[in-house]
């Protein structure tokens, strides 16, 4: 089906590219801690910099660690299921569970990010680095992360896996 192979294809590409984040904010970590402690020059912004690099690199990856069976599930219940039943217990979680929550995290976190842009609000320190990045990219990870919901639930309701989703 199309919708499952652009939702699943978006956040592949999503999750690929911030992926690459975490070298950027080590190189960030090693850099200061060089500068701190072999030449006594710790620099103002790179603790708050690496903050905000690993909250995007945190929340981004949702979408795609679902996509990729990644996240937290209740194995213990469900792994003593037969398929068929653990089928349709997964099919009632997504209504039940995922999409309220997805529901209540996407429309709080624009809410949030769209305060936090309104006032222009930055962080605390020596330096002041502005905050609504960070908060506009876990709006972005809500939308990312109920699209792959939708994705994952179709893929249930249609009985395709992972590779016949890919195909057809």
């Amino acid at each position: 089906m199309l919708l499952i192979r652009m939702i699943d294809g978006l956040n592949e590409v999503v999750g690929r590219v911030i992926s690459w984040v975490a070298i950027i904010f080590a190189g960030l970590i090693i850099y200061d801690v060089v500068l701190r402690y072999v030449f006594n020059a710790p620099t103002l912004w790179a603790f708050d910099l690496t903050k905000h690099l690993y909250g995007f690199y945190f929340v981004l990856l949702g979408g795609y660690a679902l996509r990729h069976q990644a996240h937290v599930r209740v194995d213990l219940v469900t792994g003593i299921l037969k398929p068929p039943v653990r089928r349709i217990v997964e099919l009632l979680g997504y209504p039940l569970f995922f999409f309220p929550f997805a529901w209540v995290f996407t429309h709080q976190s624009y809410l949030f990010a769209l305060r936090s842009w309104n006032q222009g609000e930055t962080t605390y320190g020596s330096i002041q680095m502005p905050v609504y990045p960070v908060k506009i990219a876990m709006a972005v990870a809500a939308v990312l992360l109920l699209l792959q919901g939708i994705s994952e639930f179709l893929k249930l309701v249609l009985n395709k896996t992972e590779e016949t989703a890919d195909v057809g």
